[in-house]
């Protein structure tokens, strides 16, 4: 990689974060004022219309793939290589922020940029790749594009209708072709390695006083159904020590799931984010409760454990409250830990550049745990202000944003430089 590493233009990529900003900016409002640029919508075809003039002035190899994925490639040395993926995405959940999606998108353009102004050619080919719906506002589910080219979307997903539109007919909106997704389809060991920088939507960098996370993986997600069972009777005339009040005992439940969590040391995090309570009347003491309690970490044996805990305070509660609660699992999503080559080339490429980092995990889900399917990932993180994301007051600052693109453009360049990578973990 040589001793002198190039950086990207900084003043460049805030211009342009600025004007993506307007693609779903509310009427009359300003950058703090956020953005609704929801997959599929007229926001995000304007934004990515843009940005694919923006790609082709910086020098890129334009195409819109069968999922309408945006891809800008610029060649390598070698054609027969395989390529280096870098990006994220364009959409935004409802009254979202300017920095999800858009930051690693931008920064990969920049970066590729900046190799096309200063004559650096790549061994492997390049790709900047715009991966399309990755929030799932629209249809109500996620990492679209990243699937498609995965594998992971079926025909069934694509008659799904939402505002009116059936799927397929929106991925053609976007310049897709439905009827030929199986062309987007990449396979397994067909990239040489993908990178994705991306703003934290937590605390941690910033309560560290550091400015780049190198994240181990993305946290795995068990998720269980809960059922509280009591008697429902009259809120007048049933006496307070006669009660068998299943909300009461779903409150000892979730005061349990967060006790339980704190108390074991570690990253995870519990949540119970999901109640509906029958017959949910003024005058009537819930007889049911129906809960969610999800717990994320990197180790399922971290998971399990804390699910044991759980159930065994549950039994606890049971019992002292006089009623019954039932808890079983509803879904298990797998942990996907980055490669090690990536993040020692993203630590060592940070060292190099004066700027401390971190080991983390990613509590939110990205492209870069489909992609890592077909080959090795690692991810790079910014602290976030104050750990607001998914919200108008999201803030990653001017120079956190300058120093994750320059991290992100070195990475490339020293992943580039290994003839192999070793694998991510799924």
């Amino acid at each position: 990689m040589g001793d002198a590493m190039p950086r990207i233009n900084s003043a460049r990529l805030r211009a342009r974060l600025e004007r993506m900003s307007e693609f779903g900016r509310p009427p009359g409002g300003t950058f703090e004022d956020g953005v609704t640029r929801v997959g599929y919508s007229e926001a995000d075809r304007a934004a990515r219309a843009w940005l694919s003039g923006v790609m082709k002035a910086a020098g890129l190899d334009v195409r819109i793939d069968a999922a309408a994925n945006l891809i800008g490639r610029k060649e390598g040395r070698d054609a027969a290589a395989a390529p280096i993926l870098f990006g994220s995405h364009s959409d935004s959940v409802i009254a979202g922020g300017n920095f999800d999606g858009p930051l690693g998108v931008l920064a990969a353009v920049e970066a590729a940029e900046t190799l096309v102004e200063q004559g650096v050619a790549t061994t492997h080919p390049l790709e900047v790749v715009v991966w399309t719906n990755e929030e799932g506002v629209a249809y109500g589910d996620g990492l679209c594009g990243s699937r498609a080219v995965a594998g992971d979307m079926t025909a069934p997903e694509l008659e799904k209708v939402w505002n009116g539109v059936r799927k397929a007919d929106a991925i053609l909106g976007l310049g897709g072709d439905p009827d030929r997704l199986a062309e987007a389809r990449r396979a397994p060991g067909s990239i040489h390695a993908y990178v994705e920088l991306h703003i934290e939507q937590g605390s941690g960098l910033e309560r560290a006083g550091v400015p780049i996370g190198v994240v181990q993986g993305i946290v795995a997600i068990h998720r269980y159904r809960c059922v509280v069972r009591g008697v429902a009777n009259h809120a007048g005339t049933t006496p307070m020590a006669d009660r068998r009040d299943a909300l009461l005992a779903a409150s000892k439940l979730v005061e349990a799931v967060r006790e339980v969590v704190t108390g074991l040391p570690g990253r995870h995090v519990g949540t119970v984010g999901q109640l509906d309570v029958e017959p949910n009347a003024p005058n009537v003491i819930p007889g049911t409760v129906r809960l969610t309690v999800e717990l994320r970490d990197l180790a399922a044996g971290v998971l399990r454990e804390l699910a044991r805990q759980v159930k065994a305070r549950a039994a606890v509660i049971a019992a002292a409250m006089g009623t019954t609660i039932e808890m079983e699992p509803s879904s298990f999503h797998h942990a996907t830990l980055a490669s090690p080559d990536v993040q020692a080339a993203i630590a060592g490429v940070a060292e190099r550049l004066g700027l401390t980092h971190l080991p983390m995990p990613s509590g939110a889900g990205h492209d870069a745990q489909i992609v890592a399917k077909l080959g090795p990932m690692g991810m790079i993180f910014v602290p976030s202000v104050g750990g607001i994301s998914h919200s108008p007051r999201e803030w990653t600052s001017w120079e956190d944003c300058a120093r994750g693109a320059d991290v992100l453009l070195a990475t490339v360049l020293a992943v580039d430089e290994l003839q192999s990578v070793a694998a991510s973990g799924i």
